[in-house]
């Protein structure tokens, strides 16, 4: 529940955690690449922290190498799993990885190059009925690319440049809504392929296309999926007079091998979305709008959502409470023989959407979210959250967070999905060792009752990242 703070304005272990969401990094950033360290090139820039060293180590005149890495181990343990309807509803397992990297920049002037590696070694023990992509991939590359930089040190966000960047990477577009590094499972999510970053008078202009990489259960398998594509515009602008920002994008999507109320297809989405969002005298919101276009296996697509978070975070108060209030809706089929689709496609979103855990993902749902999270000390932080989801249409069923249907509609006539409630706890050991845990349990509602299994699912995480 420790907040990422960027490489960029502060050196590792120099600012204390600050309460955020339970799967979020400790410190540093999670794609790592984001990660900027030139300025210890100067000695008076330095706080002798142990980390230093590896941060900047330089090459040569006109060159540093950074490296760095994750040590992750993680328990989550499930009672009922799918309401008591899963193949293996009682579960428990244990995730461990490690994540390190080296960072290899050449040239500080108007040109410069880059290298960038991420191997990975990800391994499950315990899953049942067996581990699948994102438990395991054992020894792979993660990330792997190279950038050329014209103009000024770009890191997208800073000073006026560009930088064209070709390999693997993992992408983090806005609130990941749409597309997210899927961090909190065992093996994120990469993509393959081309990106360029414009950074103008505080704006950032992100420009892609590329092809996610699918896991495989060996050493050295992973590849670029042959069948799911995406490429589109990312813009942030700062906005004129406000504390706050604008996103607004357009991302394209293909997949030929699609799959929507038990038919097979070919899918083609646009994505069309804005976001405002930003902070002010101690309140902080955030709104996002989607709307999707296309088609699928020869049908039209219209789909859309809309997301709305607004809060207040009390400083001058014991324990800094920071009181959240989350609203989702997200459309579905409306009717399965107008031969038109409307579900919402998610795209590749993060892997904890609402919440630390939880069995639904943002398909064909509404879903609000209170939350309220606690400074207990200056290292420790805490959450209570309370999560009540409905279907939107009753023509379409229940779907996880990578868009796999778990409860179809059949005749169900129920909304409500169910209620959800949350506790984390977290606790910045170090400024690079964090320890969590959290607590969930998910009540049925009326249409789970009316689909088949309907007990409560009891879902428990712990967790211990390293990080450097």
């Amino acid at each position: 529940m420790t907040k990422q703070v960027s490489a960029q304005t502060a050196t590792a272990g120099t600012q204390p955690p600050t309460a955020t969401e339970a799967w979020q990094a400790p410190t540093l950033t999670i794609t790592r690449y984001d990660e900027h360290y030139d300025q210890l090139a100067s000695s008076a820039a330095r706080t002798d922290h142990w980390t230093e060293p590896f941060k900047y180590i330089p090459v040569g005149d006109d060159a540093y190498l950074t490296t760095g890495i994750e040590l992750r181990a993680r328990n989550e343990t499930y009672h009922n799993n799918l309401w008591g309807g899963g193949d293996a509803p009682d579960d428990s397992y244990l995730w461990l990885r490690a994540m390190p990297y080296a960072d290899l920049h050449i040239g500080t002037g108007a040109i410069g190059a880059r290298a960038f590696v991420q191997p990975i070694l990800a391994y499950a023990i315990g899953v049942a009925p067996s581990a699948g992509p994102v438990d395991q991939t054992r020894t792979d590359v993660l990330q792997g690319f190279v950038d050329l930089r014209l103009g000024a040190q770009t890191n997208a966000i800073d000073g006026a440049g560009v930088t064209l960047r070709a390999g693997r990477q993992m992408l983090s577009l806005g609130t990941e809504r749409l597309v997210g590094t899927r961090y909190g499972p065992n093996v994120p999510l990469a993509f393959d392929g081309l990106r360029g970053l414009v950074s103008l008078k505080g704006a950032t202009i992100t420009l892609l296309a590329v092809r996610p990489v699918t896991p495989g259960p060996g050493t050295f398998d992973d590849t670029r999926s042959r069948t799911k594509s995406l490429w589109g515009v990312y813009a942030t602008i700062p906005a004129i007079g406000l504390a706050s920002g604008i996103d607004v994008y357009w991302l394209g999507y293909r997949n030929t091998a699609a799959r929507y109320g038990g038919v097979n297809g070919a899918e083609q989405r646009d994505s069309f979305g804005a976001r405002l969002f930003g902070a002010s005298a101690g309140w902080h919101w955030n709104v996002e709008g989607v709307y999707q276009s296309g088609r699928f296996a020869d049908e039209p697509i219209s789909a859309w959502t809309i997301g709305t978070e607004a809060g207040h975070s009390f400083a001058d108060v014991p324990l800094k409470p920071d009181a959240v209030l989350r609203v989702n809706i997200v459309s579905g089929d409306r009717d399965r023989d107008d031969k038109r689709l409307n579900t919402f496609n998610a795209l590749f979103p993060k892997g904890k959407y609402f919440g630390e855990l939880s069995p639904v993902g943002p398909y064909n749902i509404i879903s609000v979210n209170p939350r309220v999270a606690v400074a207990l000390a200056s290292s420790v932080s805490a959450s209570i959250a309370g999560m009540a989801y409905w279907r939107y249409s009753r023509a379409d069923g229940v779907y996880d967070i990578p868009g796999n249907l778990i409860r179809a509609a059949g005749s169900a006539t129920a909304r409500f999905i169910g209620k959800e409630a949350e506790a984390t706890l977290a606790w910045q050991a170090t400024p690079e060792l964090e320890l969590s845990t959290s607590l969930s349990a998910f009540a049925p509602g009326g249409f789970i009752r009316q689909t088949g299994s309907a007990k409560t699912i009891t879902m428990l995480g712990l967790e211990t990242n390293f990080r450097f």
